[in-house]
């Protein structure tokens, strides 16, 4: 499969800046998801209209598969500023279920309640299970059942298809 990480992160920034534009979305929060979406939200941040720092969401605890998979031995923090009536932008590296974005909006909101949020993926595996949807998408693929993308970074960032097999 060949794919080109570079150009999906152009287009990104690219649907990004005319999104905000077209919304007149001004001082937004990025708020990346650990670990993959922190990073890709790193490569989006000069697209975006703000002037606060990358924000941060772990979602470990708000993952409705926790009892299932237990605690994750790699816990990050969450860092958001005040988000009372502010527009975030949420960014991950992968849609698969929508289950990640579901649990992300469900601590984002235990924090108040934004403006709006929109939301940003770098690859939409078109695998939903939950009704989400992204608004910004570098790249849509199609995976065989037994493969999954795994990104790789943060410096440089990368990614491979990786066979769960």
């Amino acid at each position: 499969m060949k794919l080109d990480l570079e150009r999906s992160l152009a287009s990104m920034r690219e649907q990004l800046a005319s999104y905000c534009e077209k919304k007149k979305i001004e001082d937004a929060i990025v708020v990346g998801i650990h670990t993959g979406g922190v990073w890709v939200a790193e490569h989006l941040m000069s697209a975006v209209p703000t002037t606060e720092p990358l924000a941060t969401l772990d979602i470990t605890f708000y993952r409705d598969d926790f009892t299932k998979a237990g605690l994750n031995p790699k816990v990050n923090q969450t860092l958001l500023p005040a988000i009372e009536d502010r527009h975030v932008i949420l960014v991950d590296d992968v849609l698969m279920s929508g289950r990640t974005i579901r649990a992300a909006m469900n601590e984002i909101f235990d924090f108040g309640r934004p403006a709006s949020i929109t939301l940003a993926i770098l690859y939409d595996l078109g695998q939903h299970e939950l009704p989400i949807a992204a608004d910004i998408v570098g790249e849509q693929l199609t995976l065989n059942p037994d493969q999954r993308v795994k990104l790789t970074g943060p410096q440089p960032l990368g990614f491979s298809v990786i066979n769960t097999d």
